[in-house]
């Protein structure tokens, strides 16, 4: 399990390493945002969105109220939120293995809030707070598919400020 962190400075640095993740996505990926309210990850969806083509005419928001937002570009994108499901059930109700194996993106908000078992391999981004202006960004990948893909991305995103 490979992880790297990266800092930004701004909401247009974290959304311009959206936008990197995004072109390497080639269908199928599953992407667990992690972090506190406010820190960035609808930030990061939206370049992850630029990323797949989705059009600017998308209005990329938090999913909290709707739970799943769809979009499409070069791939299906789903945007899910599970800030406000309390229980399994609730989460079975909203099909969510069709989306997660599906041939699109599912980028899931709160990924802590997933039961632990439901997936086995996926990118884990933990977005925190390391000062007022700066995020602290940290990829976890969780399988041999997510292995490579932050590998490349690393190779891609070498203007940013890193920490390994």
């Amino acid at each position: 399990m490979g992880s790297w962190s990266v800092f930004t400075s701004s909401p247009q640095q974290t959304r311009s390493l959206g936008t990197r993740v995004g072109r390497l996505l080639e269908g199928g990926e599953i992407i667990g945002l992690v972090g506190e309210l406010g820190a960035g990850k609808t930030c990061f969806v939206r370049g992850l969105a630029e990323g797949l083509e989705v059009g600017r005419e998308a209005w990329i928001r938090s999913p909290t109220f709707t739970l799943i937002n769809e979009y499409q570009g070069r791939l299906p994108v789903y945007h899910i939120d599970l800030y406000r499901l309390g229980n399994h059930q609730e989460m079975e109700g909203l099909g969510l293995r069709d989306y997660l194996y599906s041939e699109g993106v599912s980028l899931i908000e709160w990924f802590d809030h997933l039961p632990a078992n439901e997936v086995e391999e996926y990118l884990e981004l933990t977005l925190e707070y390391a000062d007022d202006d700066r995020r602290r960004l940290t990829f976890t990948a969780h399988g041999e598919r997510y292995e490579k893909l932050l590998q490349e991305f690393k190779v891609q995103s070498s203007k940013f400020k890193v920490k390994d």
